[in-house]
């Protein structure tokens, strides 16, 4: 008998769920910090909602290992969002631009579900959501 069990991705056909590059890396790799991932995610911005992705509580989980290979793992307001297979490609190109980079991972995940109260502060003034 077949495991019949859908998952979300199922029903976001052509979506990337996720991206990855891997890059040459000379010399000492100096250790990057999480807030120096942070202010790279903060240069994205939600398409529709004027706030970048990480006020709008959409970064989920940022690693980093002591060869800076970062795996971040982000949702997304609404799994049916038009540009969803570009979001994850647009963080890890964002990150990618930091120096002593060996590898980018960013995953799409679906839990835990997205709500406004994962927004930052300064996003909800922004937004007038209080």
């Amino acid at each position: 008998m077949q495991d019949n069990q859908k998952s979300l991705s199922d029903f976001i056909p052509g979506k990337n769920s996720s991206f990855y590059s891997k890059f040459e890396v000379e010399g000492q790799i100096i250790q990057k910090s999480e807030d120096s991932i942070i202010e790279k995610i903060k240069t994205v911005m939600d398409p529709e909602i004027p706030v970048n992705l990480y006020d709008l509580g959409l970064i989920y989980n940022i690693e980093i290992d002591q060869k800076n290979n970062i795996l971040v793992e982000m949702t997304l307001t609404n799994p049916n969002c038009p540009v969803a297979g570009t979001m994850p490609e647009n963080v890890g190109k964002a990150i990618s631009l930091l120096d002593g980079i060996s590898s980018i991972e960013v995953r799409l995940i679906w839990e835990p579900k997205w709500s406004k109260e994962m927004m930052s502060e300064d996003a909800k003034l922004a937004l007038d959501i209080f």
